[in-house]
């Protein structure tokens, strides 16, 4: 069918208000966060109600057009990247709150509120939902779903699909499922954690039921600055293998530190060259007992400064300076590329030292902010894209430090999908057979391709090509996504 004649039927079967094809009106949708990369979609949809998202599916099941959902657009890896040839999703209006269960200690929620709204919402009856990715403020739920978010305190607490008990979604027909449901568990394969990390390849969310837990009595952080990251790594291990479980445990180096003191006033020592942050919660006495234990722990780790949060200002003082590290980045370079794998903590020190082996190997910058308790690692490679070269160079060091997490036991992400970014990486994480399967599954969701199509899982022959394609001058790295 011609597009315009597509958009034409979209227009007949839904209020105006809902449809945008413009260009200027597309072009605040062509790219989320990962804005390396750019794609004006045919069509934006911005549905308000279930009837009208079901219209949009099928009508785009029937004319075999396929589907990217959006949630906020902050996502890292390229995963609402839009088609030129297809509809771009959007669940912006679906951003009600419809239910806060004290008693059963859930929330009902539409994909589109914000990850905050929840927990502020549920503040009221000292409740609260744990997750609580840096950009939780914008991060939507369906999102976060989607990618299966983490945050600073997942190390306790876990991720997304951890947290969550059920799902309404659409299938690409239109055709709507309970995943999960009210008890804890539920009968049969368990879809919901299948669903969960998804990246929109499997279906359509449209309401999420998510665990709701008990403000802690307490919170407390422990600020403990180290001479090298080697030391601040192995504090890390020591810290677990305590028998400590904090809340958080996050680790900044040097040049991320600095980037950080000069955004936002943080409290961080001057002189460190790596700072954990452990946050310890709980009953006024285990959290007094706990930060006696840590601080004897980073003692013998060879910690040069200890503090202690005394109030929730300071507490969240500190947890500030973490948050805003990604925007702090402005302040050293035009533009930054966020990683994002995981490893065994044991490697921590091993694999920091080879990322600056590596940064030093590309004549590239790189500032590692990360959850260290989990293993979740986020180097922020800094460059300029205006340099001719430069984001070509970015993009190879970036696949170099996810195969060394996978060489070392590790995966190629952690919280923030594959995307497009990781896509060629999922051909050193997997094999053959492993990725057949994915594709099976996928199939049997999605039999016809339409959803999110050339995300997250890469194609046999790709893998067997990989290596070959580059991104160029901005433009969109994956020449195959143009044939859909």
């Amino acid at each position: 069918m011609h597009e315009e004649t597509f958009i034409q039927l979209l227009q007949k079967q839904l209020p105006a208000n809902c449809i945008l094809s413009q260009t200027d009106e597309l072009r605040p949708y062509e790219c989320d966060a990962l804005s390396a990369y750019r794609q004006l979609p045919l069509v934006v949809v911005i549905p308000e109600t279930l009837q009208q998202l079901q219209t949009t599916l099928r009508l785009c099941a029937r004319h075999e057009v396929p589907v990217v959902a959006r949630g906020s657009g902050t996502g890292l890896s390229g995963g609402a990247m839009p088609l030129g040839n297809g509809v771009l999703l959007s669940l912006a209006r679906f951003n009600r709150i419809l239910e806060i269960d004290t008693l059963n200690r859930i929330a009902r929620v539409q994909p589109g509120v914000t990850n905050l709204a929840i927990s502020s919402a549920a503040a009221p009856h000292g409740l609260y939902y744990a997750p609580d990715p840096s950009s939780q403020i914008a991060c939507s739920i369906g999102g976060n779903v989607a990618e299966n978010a983490g945050g600073v305190h997942c190390l306790k607490y876990g991720l997304t699909t951890h947290n969550i008990q059920a799902l309404e979604i659409l299938t690409i027909d239109g055709e709507a499922l309970t995943i999960g449901g009210p008890a804890l568990d539920s009968p049969g394969y368990d879809l919901l954690a299948l669903l969960t990390g998804s990246e929109g390849l499997l279906g359509i969310i449209y309401e999420v039921t998510v665990k709701l837990l008990p403000k802690p009595a307490a919170a407390q952080v422990v600020l403990a600055a180290f001479d090298s990251v080697d030391a601040a790594g192995a504090a890390v291990t020591a810290t677990i293998a305590s028998g400590i479980i904090p809340a958080g445990l996050e680790l900044l180096d040097k040049p991320a530190i600095h980037a950080v003191r000069k955004f936002i006033d943080t409290g961080y020592p001057e002189d460190a060259n790596a700072i954990l942050l452990c946050e310890l919660d709980g009953s006024q006495e285990d959290v007094t007992a706990q930060i006696d234990h840590v601080s004897q722990v980073y003692r013998d780790a060879g910690a040069t400064t200890l503090r202690v949060s005394h109030d929730e200002a300071e507490r969240q003082r500190f947890w500030a300076g973490r948050k805003a590290a990604f925007p702090a980045m402005g302040r050293l370079s035009p533009d930054y590329y966020c990683m994002d794998g995981t490893i065994p903590r044991k490697h921590l020190a091993t694999v920091l030292n080879r990322i600056t082996e590596l940064s030093a190997e590309y004549g590239l910058p790189i500032c590692n902010v990360f959850h260290a308790g989990d293993g979740n690692l986020h180097p922020l490679i800094l460059y300029d894209a205006n340099q001719p070269g430069e984001l070509e160079r970015t993009e190879e060091l970036g696949g170099r430090i996810l195969e060394l997490c996978v060489a070392v036991g590790g995966t190629i992400t952690g919280e923030h999908g594959v995307g497009l970014e990781k896509i060629n990486q999922m051909c050193v994480q997997f094999n053959e057979a492993e990725l057949q399967q994915f594709h099976a599954v996928k199939q049997a969701f999605d039999p016809h391709n339409l959803l999110n199509p050339g995300k997250a899982i890469p194609t046999l022959h790709r893998c067997a090509e990989f290596g070959a394609m580059h991104v160029h001058h901005g433009q969109l790295p994956h020449p195959e996504l143009e044939r859909f």
